[in-house]
């Protein structure tokens, strides 16, 4: 995720709720910094790609001009999603866990050098979906082991309150433009879920909290998600090849938008001009015209002359989370069974270069100074 300031009269209506709430309760310079020792992470004085490496457990920070390795942190296991705070002084990470252990903690790092720190989640197993609050001071994650949204007070290191969504695996979480409203994808059930974040949090009984949450169907395998500048809810279908365009609030599906190849993340660019998803088994990158709807580009993602190791699909490149830079020009996707970051440049929509990685990359944040 890209820091962003939300503006001040967003973030006083969303806060004032909550406070409410609980006064009632590989270029030749990536190579070269693969092979040298960064040392502990240092101060943000550049902009930088920070790469979450799944089966590495350890999040690496890439110059944003060159790629070049600048630090490193370690995680827990399994860093499945990462979300950079508001002021960009911080990013925390789902530690997800890997195999049959089920993680069940969110890591803190310090992008200006500080210690890292762990926020344990209790019987909140495998955390994934991560996004800020307005404010900064709150995020909320989607927690598969206990079918839960929590909304997490990172000062507290605690767990706020846990919002029941239901099963179907609740995977990754999107907020719309004022952040008063998050919407959750469901992998198994095929679902979407809008949840009122400010009545569910200011809900005094069982009854009011289940009536601030809805949900409907999107397609087979439900798993990337994103808010257009419209305000409309797009929902990658991975089992389906689709992505569907729903209505922010009915959830009804406004239209149904083809990308084959198992559609695994969804994203917007900063300019609100694209949306992109990454096909994981076609090995793709699919644009699309967020205001028309209409497709743009598919770009290959496979580097050649790169050995593939195994991934969830079998041997393969596996692209998944991509994010583009605030200032436009480039898109960045990790390329997971190949170990890189594909560097695309939306002038052409074309690959310009790989970046190294550690093992098996997925998530991805911009950190700008």
């Amino acid at each position: 995720m890209i820091h962003r300031r939300i503006p001040a009269p967003l973030t006083l209506l969303l806060c004032a709720a909550l406070a409410a709430c609980n006064a009632g309760q590989p270029t030749a310079g990536a190579q070269a910094g693969a092979e040298a020792d960064p040392g502990p992470p240092g101060p943000t004085a550049h902009a930088e790609l920070l790469v979450g490496n799944k089966s590495a457990a350890s999040l690496w920070r890439l110059d944003l001009a060159d790629g070049r390795r600048t630090g490193e942190a370690a995680t827990g296991q399994g860093p499945h999603e990462i979300a950079v705070a508001p002021d960009g002084r911080s990013a925390v990470v789902a530690d997800y866990g890997s195999g049959t252990e089920a993680g069940n903690t969110l890591t803190v790092i310090d992008l200006g050098g500080g210690a890292a720190r762990t926020i344990p989640l209790g019987d909140h197993r495998r955390p994934h979906g991560l996004r800020f609050l307005p404010g900064g001071q709150r995020l909320v994650a989607t927690t598969e082991g206990s079918e839960a949204l929590v909304v997490v007070d990172l000062a507290a290191g605690a767990v706020e309150r846990a919002i029941d969504i239901g099963p179907g695996k609740g995977h990754m979480v999107a907020l719309s433009a004022d952040g008063a409203t998050a919407y959750v994808s469901k992998v198994e059930s095929g679902h979407v879920v809008r949840v009122d974040l400010a009545a569910v949090m200011a809900a005094e009984d069982d009854a009011a909290r289940a009536a601030a949450v809805r949900e409907a169907p999107a397609g087979a395998g439900a798993e990337g998600i994103g808010v257009a500048p419209d305000g409309t809810v797009w929902v990658s279908n991975r089992e389906d090849g689709t992505v569907t365009v729903h209505d922010p609030d009915s959830l009804e599906v406004l239209d149904t938008l083809d990308s084959p190849g198992f559609p695994i993340r969804l994203v917007f660019t900063p300019d609100g001009r694209h949306a992109l998803v990454t096909n994981a088994r076609a090995a793709t990158l699919s644009v699309f015209d967020a205001a028309s709807r209409a497709p743009v580009a598919s770009v290959p993602l496979e580097p050649e002359g790169v050995e593939l190791h195994d991934t969830m699909l079998g041997r393969a490149a596996l692209p998944i989370g991509a994010i583009a830079e605030p200032a436009g020009g480039r898109v960045f996707v990790a390329v997971s069974g190949a170990d890189r970051i594909a560097v695309i440049d939306t002038a052409t929509w074309t690959v310009s270069e790989y970046w190294e990685t550690g093992r098996e990359p997925d998530a991805l944040g911009i950190v700008v100074p």
